[in-house]
């Protein structure tokens, strides 16, 4: 079982999380409140920015299931609904390098979605791959 950690975006918004990313960076797009995060996921984006050295945008991170059902092509078992997931972009740096290394951290774990804006990464249990 994944440990997932609640904040409120009102309340904690805006406390550090790490050095680099902070809750309201996970916000669901609805305005909802209650922000849901794995403290797995932001250890390996927390990487993925130390690594490349670049500022690291979640698009979108933790998502409501009825905000969930708005996003084309998203899946109805989203990981985004769990607060294990996110899709990001890396200032300087192409969607395929991010995932590329994102391998390195999850090898036999988690999901890694390549598409030609954004990478999405997951802290799932098992291995996902796939080409959106």
């Amino acid at each position: 079982m994944q440990t997932v950690n609640l904040y409120s975006l009102k309340a904690e918004g805006s406390n550090p999380i790490t050095p680099h990313f902070k809750p309201y960076e996970f916000a669901c797009t609805d305005g909802s409140d209650p922000i849901f995060v794995s403290p797995r996921l932001v250890e390996v984006l927390e990487a993925i920015r130390t690594h490349f050295g670049a500022a690291v945008t979640v698009t979108s991170g933790y998502r409501t299931v009825s905000y969930n059902k708005t996003v084309s092509g998203s899946a109805s078992a989203s990981q985004h609904c769990s607060g294990l997931a996110a899709d990001i972009k890396v200032k300087g740096v192409a969607p395929a390098d991010v995932a590329d290394y994102a391998e390195t951290l999850l090898p036999g774990t988690g999901g890694i979605g390549r598409y030609s804006t954004f990478t999405h990464i997951d802290v799932r249990p098992d291995k996902a791959r796939w080409r959106g």
